[in-house]
């Protein structure tokens, strides 16, 4: 009995190992698919600060004018959702120069805008109201996810047509799909604003005035396909 357990182990072993080393035929390509879309919102990142010797002072200055800002913010018509506090502080530094201690108060905040024909006057309006920072301005899309499927369809189908292209000239056909590597990646606009006043007295002229360029949102998908070669 143990002989017979014996022989059968080693042929099981066998055909193992002979289908170990049979590989399967196949054909390993890469596809992109991109598009490019226009931003529909954008977010700003703004900052309030105030410096001075007290810091009970420094604080009631700042919350001051993050008071009046929120106000403002509310009043443009921004959901409360579409904005929140992100940093908030106050240091006690000391000045090298002047060989004494100072305070600084901060408080950054976070706008979402949907309406990009309202950037303008949004950015004087934060301006107008004592923000003393932009840090960032990003512009994206609401339609993320969408534009990302779309891409990724667009990659697969690069791929399969490439794989067909090649296996035709051996008059073979491409089988199912055995694995797939995606690598979806985002490019947003990131235009630089600088915070300085703009002249408000510009003589009599009533055109509208681009002060930025929004750019396009690009969404890149790339995969890796292995395909069965039949």
């Amino acid at each position: 009995m143990k002989k017979v357990i014996v022989i059968a182990f080693a042929v099981f072993s066998s055909l193992v190992q002979a289908q170990e080393k049979t590989q399967i035929p196949l054909i390993s390509v890469s596809g992109e698919g991109k598009i490019s879309v226009k931003p529909d919102q954008v977010v700003i990142n703004f900052g309030i600060e105030n410096i001075g010797k007290d810091a009970t002072e420094v604080k009631k200055l700042n919350d001051e004018t993050v008071d009046k800002t929120l106000k403002f913010i509310k009043e443009f018509g921004i959901l409360s959702n579409d904005y929140k506090t992100t940093d908030v502080s106050l240091n006690r530094n000391y000045d090298y120069e002047k060989k004494k201690y100072n305070y600084r108060a901060s408080q950054s905040v976070t706008i979402i805008l949907k309406n990009l024909s309202r950037y303008d006057s949004l950015m004087m309006g934060l301006v107008d109201n004592g923000i003393n920072s932009i840090s960032n301005v990003e512009f994206k899309t609401s339609k993320l996810e969408e534009y990302k499927s779309e891409a990724r369809k667009l990659a697969m189908k690069e791929a399969q047509h490439k794989a067909e292209d090649y296996v035709s000239v051996l008059n073979q056909k491409i089988g199912k799909a055995i694995t797939i590597n995606d690598n979806t990646q985002t490019y947003f606009p990131q235009p630089m604003y600088r915070m300085a006043m703009a002249d408000k007295e510009i003589s009599g002229n009533s055109i509208p005035k681009e002060t930025i360029a929004v750019g396009e949102i690009e969404v890149v998908a790339t995969v890796s396909v292995s395909f069965i070669l039949e």
